[in-house]
């Protein structure tokens, strides 16, 4: 016999919800419930990390981007906004702060005299590496309770959900 898995705040919920509105099929509930919690504790734990380097969760977005791009970790802006799922304006108003804060700079774009690049400065580029790492140890820990395998599996069912959203 299976061993009984303790009960948690979405069970309590999913269950009031059958009891009071036994016509509807409360199901989806019992993953995408705890997929919103967990997203939660998970900004709550990346703010936490970003914030021991002085940085806002955007300002990890725009600066990884620029890092994963790899040396000379630049991009055009309209790259960072596919990569980063924000507004033309918006990206403006980013590449401004973080500009002002001197993690990025400006450059001209080399193959197009009206284009601009947006390159990491050495601060962004070593705060960016270290926060990375500080919020690689926490998801560790976050994930430390699964076993390798049912991280795996876990990862495998989320990326079939998540699939059709970034078609």
């Amino acid at each position: 016999m299976p061993e009984e898995l303790p009960v948690d705040e979405v069970d309590r919920i999913v269950d009031a919800w059958a009891r009071e509105r036994p016509d509807l099929d409360v199901t989806p509930l019992t993953v995408l419930s705890r997929v919103t919690r967990l997203s939660r504790h998970l900004d709550l734990a990346r703010r936490r990390a970003f914030a021991l380097h002085r940085l806002e969760p955007w300002e990890f977005d725009v600066l990884s981007a620029l890092r994963r791009a790899g040396a000379p970790y630049r991009l055009s802006p309209g790259a960072l906004l596919t990569q980063t799922l924000v507004t033309s304006g918006t990206m403006t108003n980013r590449i401004d702060r973080l500009a002002a804060r001197s993690l990025v700079e400006r450059q001209p774009s080399p193959e197009d005299r009206r284009g601009v690049l947006v390159s990491l400065t050495e601060d962004g580029l070593s705060r960016v590496d270290a926060a990375m790492t500080s919020l690689l140890d926490i998801e560790r820990d976050l994930l430390a309770d699964l076993p390798e395998d049912e991280r795996e599996r876990l990862a495998d069912l989320l990326r079939t959900l998540v699939l059709p959203f970034d078609s």
